[in-house]
Order: structure tokens, then sequence, then C-alpha cells
């Protein structure tokens, strides 16, 4: 026959385990999950919503290989960050801060990169097809095997824009 001392403590083993459940669903992570593109492994684990809110909450961009497909990045300062292999198919990267960014082997395919600061960044091995770079900066950017089309290319270019483009690929504009 069964106590009542074993009772009570038996009620307040229940009670523990109960409390200890109430807690685990206050400590559900809502959020967006950064992953390898690769792997599918985590990179990092953010309680905010957007994929700006993440990286900035995360504190460094080391954002190697992150899967970014479709993120908006709109304004956001990724100077100096390693993005180097990452999905940034269809990104929209307008007005961003990408100087320095280390961007290699990166899919930008249909990103929208129109008046991003890529000063200084490397695009080499990139794949930049689709991608707008309309009044985007490219001073100094390394695009070194960068790919900008498929098969035949449709983007224009406008003029006063051509010189810091040819100029990132490695020409000079001479008059």
């Amino acid at each position: 026959m069964v106590t009542k001392d074993e009772i009570l403590n038996n009620l307040e083993e229940v009670k523990k385990y109960v409390q200890e459940v109430e807690n685990k669903k206050e400590e559900k992570v809502i959020g967006i999950a950064i992953k390898n593109r690769f792997t599918g492994e985590i990179i990092f684990q953010s309680t905010k919503t957007t994929f700006k809110e993440a990286i900035v909450e995360k504190g460094d961009a080391n954002l190697r290989s992150a899967d970014l497909r479709g993120a908006d990045l709109c304004d956001s300062n990724l100077c100096d960050a390693n993005l180097r292999g990452a999905d940034l198919r269809g990104a929209d990267l307008r007005s961003a801060d990408l100087r320095g960014a280390d961007l290699r082997g990166a899919d930008l395919r249909d990103s929208n990169l129109c008046d991003s600061n890529l000063c200084d960044a490397n695009l080499c091995d990139a794949n930049l097809c689709g991608a707008d770079l309309c009044d985007a900066d490219l001073c100094g950017a390394e695009l070194n095997c960068a790919k900008f089309y498929g098969r035949g290319g449709t983007k224009v270019i406008k003029k006063a824009n051509l010189e810091g483009f040819l100029g990132a690929l490695g020409f000079i504009l001479k008059n």
C-alpha cells in the first residue's frame, strides 16, 4: 500500500516535471535559421524574423556558404562580410554596403544589386547571371572569372557606369 508521504513526494516530482515542460515551451526558438547551402547544417539560429535582423544579431558577418536565397538584405551593412560561396540567388541587395566583402564563388543570379556599394569586393568566380547592377559601385572590385551571362547577354549598361565596370574587370578606358 502507498503511504501519504510517498504520494506527496510523488506529487512534488510531478509538479517539477510539469514546470520543466512549461519552461521548455517558453525556450522554443522562433526565428530564422541561417543554414549552410551545401550541408544544411545550421550556421546560426536567430530569434529574429528577417535575414537582415538575424545577421545583425549574429554579430559577425561570417556567412560563408550560407543559404540566403531570396533574402531581403536591402540597405544591409555587409561591409567586409565573408559571403564566400553563399547562395544569394534572387536576394534583394539594393543599396547594401558590401565594401570589401568576400563574394568569391557566390551565386548572385537574379539578385538585385542596384545602388549597392561593391567597392573592393572580391567577386572572383561569382555567378552574376541576371543580376541587376544598375548604379552599383564596382570601384576596385575583383571580377576575375565572374560570370555575367549565360548565352547571349541582354543587360544594358549605362555609359556613365562603363568606366567603373570595365575597371573592375581590369580594363582601362582611354579616350
